[in-house]
């Protein structure tokens, strides 16, 4: 790209700056779009991962009432694998785009800062919630605007490996968003 030369090199640095600026500012639904790559709830789930094996009792209890203790147990057992549930370090920083339902968690009168972002419809509102690593504890800045609990999604930021637990499940992951969109089928 040629620049036209300007009367001094104030001017020309002035010139260049406000053309990267508007350059950005039309540009930016496009480049940030391309900046993300587009990742699947699969991929956050370690090859070979099978928590089923943690539950080869569980056709033993399947006749037994919710009240017994040993549903209880298996429960309780069940909810520390899942909270525990490994997850994927090459994904630790990568810039990631996925599609997802909205769990609230912090809102305020500019909207939410804090969600968890889930693969299904109804996930940690009814129990159990999902696996720590099908759990994305998503901190939004600026807050998104215009989601309610179960809207769905497209989100793009930052991934980081960060367990946290919430009064809706334990996530296994972050994502530092740098873009909340209604999701809309490609």
């Amino acid at each position: 790209m040629h620049i036209p030369s300007t009367s001094t090199p104030f001017s020309r640095r002035r010139l260049l700056q406000a053309l990267a600026a508007s350059a950005s500012l039309s540009a930016t639904p496009w480049l940030r779009a391309a900046e993300f790559s587009e990742i699947a709830w699969e991929e956050l789930v370690p090859p070979g991962w099978d928590p089923s094996k943690s539950f080869a009792d569980l056709q033993k209890l399947g006749e037994l009432p919710d009240s017994d203790p040993r549903v209880k147990a298996l429960y309780d057992r069940m909810r520390k694998v899942w909270d525990e549930a490994p997850t994927v370090a090459s994904l630790d920083g990568r810039k990631v785009k996925l599609p997802g339902f909205v769990v609230p968690l912090e809102k305020s009168e500019k909207g939410l800062k804090e969600f968890l972002l889930v693969p299904y419809f109804g996930a940690c509102i009814h129990t159990p919630p999902p696996p720590a690593n099908q759990i994305i504890h998503v901190h939004a800045n600026p807050p998104a605007r215009g989601f309610e609990t179960m809207s769905p999604v497209w989100v793009s930021g930052t991934l980081r490996l960060e367990r946290k637990k919430s009064e809706m499940g334990a996530s296994g992951y972050r994502l530092d968003a740098a873009q909340v969109d209604k999701y809309r089928a490609k």
